[in-house]
């Protein structure tokens, strides 16, 4: 059982539901990466996810994209987010981590020495944007070779027929993507988003996150009710950029990123207890 797969049968034990925030390697530069990745453990969170900043993020809102572009500014990369990883590791060996990209990186890599690397720093999953179902097989045998999970999206315009193929392929657990568009985009309906969970789990039996659209403690409450995980990541990626933007420090922005997310913690759990 990977590490993800134990996070979740834990939480289900204590009838809890996962916290996974999403920050960019690199933004606002590498030297707060890690620190924010301990910060947020500290606030609460379950699992982290650790965008692989990328010149052409095409699922990203305005929000993330800018926070690719500054973190490429300061060089940040793959195999610097891998680094992020493995300094992580170096004090916390019991928190998941994935990252999330896109597959130009990876490929570049090449599959065999991104999942030896990957494995060296004790990735636990990957969750790459843009590989779909039909041509993951060489990236799956290289990362099930090192026990890492691939985990994959299904959209609100995934037809069904789509979603038991993807599933098939999938590890770790279901990202269900809330809203149609881009990250941050739009409103969540709960109910819609619901049935979207519904019918991800009527084709599978592994876990079921939810992302894009959670802003705050009062929309991550009304996910968790039904979903097993909640991804925040644009509310807490342009919270970090106001601080910075504003002159404020490093710790500043970590302090404002762990009342986000502290916050949300605590209204998942009293929407679930």
């Amino acid at each position: 059982m990977s590490l993800i797969e134990a996070r979740f049968e834990v939480l289900a034990q204590q009838g809890k539901k996962a916290l996974i925030p999403y920050l960019v390697a690199g933004d606002p530069n590498l030297e707060i990466t890690v620190p924010l990745m301990h910060s947020m453990v500290e606030a609460g969170a379950d699992i982290l996810e650790l965008g692989v900043p990328f010149s052409d993020p095409m699922a990203e809102g305005q929000v993330i994209a800018l926070a690719h572009e500054r973190a490429l500014l300061t060089g940040a990369s793959l195999r610097k987010a891998l680094a992020c990883v493995g300094e992580f590791r170096q004090s916390d060996q019991h928190t998941p981590v994935l990252l999330m990209g896109y597959a130009n990186p990876v490929f570049h890599m090449g599959y065999a020495e991104f999942a030896d690397a990957a494995a060296a720093v004790k990735l636990d999953g990957l969750l790459t944007v843009d590989i779909p179902p039909e041509e993951v097989k060489e990236l799956n045998l290289e990362l099930n070779r090192v026990g890492i999970d691939n985990i994959f999206l299904v959209a609100p315009t995934t037809p069904d027929s789509r979603v038991g193929l993807i599933t098939e392929q999938a590890s770790g657990f279901i990202y269900c993507v809330a809203l149609k568009g881009v990250t941050g985009a739009g409103n969540l309906d709960p109910e819609y988003v619901a049935e979207q969970v519904k019918r991800i789990r009527s084709h599978t039996k592994l876990p079921v996150a939810v992302g894009f659209g959670i802003k705050d403690a009062k929309s991550a409450a009304s996910i968790s009710t039904f979903a097993d995980g909640v991804v925040v990541g644009s509310a807490l990626v342009q919270t970090v950029a106001d601080v910075v933007d504003a002159g404020g420090s490093s710790q500043d922005a970590i302090d404002a990123a762990v009342t986000l997310v502290a916050s949300i913690r605590r209204g998942i759990d009293a929407a679930t207890s």
